[in-house]
């Protein structure tokens, strides 16, 4: 018996599994699982871009630091000094992978991709028991399933492994969520809170919307209860203990992120930032038709929305835009979800009502009112990609795959009837017509602009052609439930070989595994360059001398090569940076292009002050200098230490002193001074500049300079030099400012012979501490997590005003 679209699901059948039935959907799911994840290896490739760019060094960094003893608080080997601690794309705070890189500190490429694809499994797994507990079918569980780790974003965005790590969790705390609610249990309820922290623990943007989403969840079942107030009443203590919980273990990784923030090149963003990241219209074409803007072509010729053919402009692209879910997932959806009404059925209204609004915050300036969310509405502004909700938009189509899957085998086919869908029952039909013509109108239309046609007709044809195919075997074959059951694991098993076929290791998320032999096996040429360079290092640091490198225009692997290599480098690529490094420095977006390296004013060149205090003495490049970009400064003085090919290495010979005292102070305002013309000028052997800030902190009294000749006798040793600590034996010849040249960060502390003493910001952006006359053992060691810390960081969000959002930039040359 069929029922009207708006009314309650009473008659619909729902149906008890059996112990069979569950083994059989864990199965299918792990072996669907499995079959995808080998398709990289078999071929010999690997997950691209961001994943091997910055994650997999990222963790290779993680496990070195281990495996050594140590957690890495801090990265030396990145932008001259990084808080890793405070970046949430440093995998610290991630348990899974923190084991990961305890259990193997030198993973191969390979061996990475599964763990982090393994992170699939939580999530798709979670769907038998939220199917089981509703009395939907397994199969409907096991298509959820499959759309959930193979379609849409969650391969197209393989390469974000960070978004990866939160979406796999999010069905499993929903699950754990409902059970808790529901059976009024602490234990679930302590399971939920931790199953949620692994999901928000990255604190980005798919994160962050899958919390609000279980907010959501919570709240729809409070409103949706009998008795709302009584049902509040009687779990009011189980949610007041899941928050706590929750909020204790996030705690201490979300307060270092906003101070991060709070001195970073990100600390917030302005709409029109936010805007330019919103999902084009056009793409949710793609949910039909997955290669009707050339999307998985090889070629890389897609002709699709993305910045050079959108008139408004817009900063997403073929991966960001792409949603397809599978012929077999998007027809029934099309045709049982909204021709046939069973979308809005009354216990699916959540899911729908959840997937509406995941594509309209996805689609940012398209959507009315999505500005006044941006505005007001806590923690939005902080990303610039309201796309990221496509990974929610992926999981409202698996939850609707899975439903109508269900829905079929436990009634077959929908009726058209008045009774079943009232005075809808032409203009659903119509609708499902309008937008299969839509989503053809729309590749056909950016097609014509690139001389694709053909191509768009065929696969939108070919797709056309497919699921009617399937309409006719699905009509003729559902006669009874034991022929549905068949149909059904067969939708089952289509659905997933063509995902599989499709979209493992497929152009969006694959690249051959030699484009990134920086990790396994260089070149020739490059592997001498790199031995010369590391040779030469090595002499250098056993001299007590630590200069850095500049790694710049090499292969995309390059840029962050140096975590794994132990090469201090001054840039490098990650979108969270130091605001005041970048202004000084100006490293720029990445290390791959020249053409994003910035020379702000007090860095004029690669010989000039600031890159003498910052030790910076080697230039590694992919091409001789004389080839470099025409707004690069000369290099006059410069050696070849090797070149030929792509691998360029000059020795500059103008690093200074990493440490150094001085026994005479400037005040300045480190952050005006960064930004002016001209960096003040004082002698870096006797002299330092002090930041305002710190000048209340020095003890001893400062007499102004005296003459060059009469400078005093002090000698400075490094001793140790570890990632999270810094030991140094100095001999003062009298009271004085011991400058190392590391980046001034919150968390670093110091101490004089065991004695706390406070860090001084010297010489714009680094560290100093106040050392007496005499022989001393001087210790910096960064202790973010210390209680001090964590409180002066809380301190500093509650107390800080609002400010007008500026995204740090380098003052250009004048």
């Amino acid at each position: 018996m069929q029922t009207s679209v708006f009314e309650g699901e009473g008659p619909i059948p729902s149906l008890e599994w059996s112990r069979r039935q569950t083994l059989l959907a864990l199965g299918l799911i792990l072996a669907a699982w499995a079959v995808a994840a080998a398709i990289w290896p078999l071929t010999g490739s690997v997950v691209p871009w961001d994943s091997k760019n910055q994650f997999y060094p990222t963790l290779r960094y993680l496990g070195s630091a281990l495996s050594n003893g140590e957690l890495p608080l801090w990265n030396p080997y990145h932008f001259g000094g990084h808080p890793s601690a405070a970046d949430p794309q440093s995998l610290l705070f991630t348990p899974t992978m923190l084991l990961f890189g305890w259990l193997k500190p030198d993973p191969s490429m390979e061996l990475f991709d599964v763990i982090v694809f393994a992170h699939f499994l939580p999530g798709a797994l979670a769907f038998i028991p939220l199917f089981r507990r509703r009395n939907w079918h397994w199969s409907g569980a096991v298509v959820a399933a499959i759309v959930f780790m193979l379609g849409g974003s969650a391969t197209a965005r393989l390469q974000h492994t960070g978004m990866i790590l939160s979406y796999g969790f999010f069905p499993l705390a929903f699950w754990l969520l409902e059970e808790a609610l529901d059976r009024r249990s602490y234990r679930y309820g302590v399971l939920f809170s931790v199953t949620a922290v692994l999901m928000v623990i990255g604190r980005d943007q798919v994160a962050f919307l899958c919390a609000l989403t279980l907010i959501a969840v919570a709240a729809h079942r409070i409103l949706t209860a009998e008795k709302p107030l009584a049902y509040l009443r009687s779990r009011l203590g189980l949610l007041v203990s899941m928050a706590l919980i929750g909020g204790g273990l996030l705690a201490v990784p979300v307060i270092l992120t906003m101070q991060f923030l709070a001195t970073s090149t990100r600390p917030s963003f302005g709409f029109g930032v936010a805007a330019m990241g919103s999902l084009p219209p056009e793409s949710l074409a793609t949910i039909l038709f997955g290669n009707i803007f050339g999307s998985l072509r090889w070629t890389y010729d897609y002709w699709g929305p993305d910045w050079h053919s959108l008139a408004e402009g817009t900063w997403t692209d073929r991966a960001t835009n792409y949603l397809y879910i599978g012929t077999i997932p998007a027809l029934f959806i099309l045709w049982h979800g909204i021709a046939g009404g069973r979308l809005f059925a009354r216990e699916f209204r959540f899911f729908l009502v959840f997937g509406v609004l995941a594509i309209l915050y996805a689609l940012g300036r398209y959507t009315p009112g999505f500005e006044v969310i941006f505005d007001h509405m806590p923690g939005v502004n902080l990303y610039r990609r309201p796309a990221d909700a496509t990974f929610l938009i992926n999981i409202a189509l698996a939850f609707a795959s899975g439903y109508l899957v269900h829905r079929y085998a436990a009634e077959g086919l929908p009726s058209w009837s008045e009774a079943a869908l009232g005075q809808l029952r032409i203009a659903l039909p119509a609708l499902a017509v309008a937008i299969v013509i839509a989503a053809i109108a729309s590749g056909v239309a950016f097609a014509v602009k690139g001389g694709f046609v053909w191509l768009s007709l065929r696969e939108a044809g070919g797709s056309l052609l497919a699921a009617a195919v399937l309409m006719v075997l699905v009509a003729k074959l559902s006669g009874n439930a034991y022929r549905r059951e068949a149909v059904a694991l067969a939708l089952v098993v289509l659905a997933g070989a063509e995902l599989i076929g499709r979209h493992a290791a497929s152009a969006m998320n694959a690249e051959p595994a030699g484009r990134y032999t920086v990790f396994t096996q260089l070149p020739p040429e490059q592997l001498q360059g790199l031995q010369i360079l590391k040779r030469e290092l090595a002499e250098r640091h056993k001299a007590g001398e630590y200069p850095r490198v500049e790694i710049l225009g090499l292969q995309g692997s390059w840029q962050n090569a140096s975590m794994v290599l132990e090469i201090e480098d001054i840039i490098g690529y990650n979108p969270l940076r130091l605001a005041d490094y970048e202004r000084a420095i100006g490293p720029g977006e990445n290390a791959e292009d020249p053409n994003l390296r910035q020379f702000p004013t007090s860095f004029r060149g690669y010989e000039c002050e600031l890159a003498g205090l910052l030790g910076l003495d080697y230039l590694v490049l992919d091409r001789p200098v004389s080839k470099l970009p025409r707004h690069f400064p000369r290099l006059a003085d410069a050696e070849v230490v090797y070149g030929t090919g792509k691998m360029w290495i000059y020795r500059l010979n103008t690093a200074g002193r990493r440490a150094y005292m001085a026994h005479h102070v400037q005040a300045v305002d480190s952050e005006a001074v960064v930004g002016a013309d001209e960096l003040p000028d004082f002698n870096r052997e006797t002299e330092a500049l002090i930041d305002q800030d710190s000048m209340v902190l020095l003890k001893a009294h400062y007499a102004p300079v005296r003459p060059s000749n009469l400078k005093p006798e002090s000698k400075v040793r490094i001793v140790s030099y570890r990632r999270n600590s810094v030991t140094l034996e100095v001999e003062a010849a009298e009271h004085g400012v011991l400058v190392l040249h590391d980046i001034y960060y919150p968390g670093w502390e110091a101490s004089v012979d065991g004695e706390r003493r406070p860090v001084l910001r010297a010489n714009l952006l680094f560290r100093g501490v106040e050392v007496p006359a005499g022989t001393h053992r001087v210790e910096f060691a960064f202790r973010p997590l210390s209680f001090e810390n964590l409180v002066a960081a809380a301190t500093d969000l509650v107390d800080t005003e609002d400010k007008p959002i500026q995204t740090a930039i380098a003052t250009p040359l004048r």
